[in-house]
């Protein structure tokens, strides 16, 4: 039951992820519709390979959910946590840098 938990915990927090990079991506392409700036190419490839990487972990969790070691979850859930920190706090430098 904890580990069906933690399963759907770590597929929650990764579509937060992806919703919180496609905003990124939109708010990236603008910013290069604006002003050409290389940089924001590179902010554009990183935040879809991030949402990518998402993706696949979402299908991952449904399609191979058996071949899951319950082991691993909490460190699965911890990793998605960590980069939901990291996105979020690019979200609001990139919104209203300090």
């Amino acid at each position: 039951m904890v580990m069906v938990m933690l399963m759907d915990i770590s597929v929650a927090v990764s579509l937060v992820n992806i919703g919180i990079l496609a905003v990124l991506l939109a708010m990236y392409a603008r910013i290069y519709r604006n002003t050409k700036a290389v940089f924001t190419l590179g902010l554009m490839f990183f935040s879809s390979m991030l949402v990518l990487h998402n993706a696949i972990a979402v299908y991952g969790y449904f399609a191979m959910a058996h071949l899951f070691a319950d082991a691993l979850l909490p460190y699965l859930v911890g990793v998605h946590l960590a980069e939901l920190a990291g996105i979020a706090t690019l979200l609001k430098v990139t919104i209203k840098p300090f």
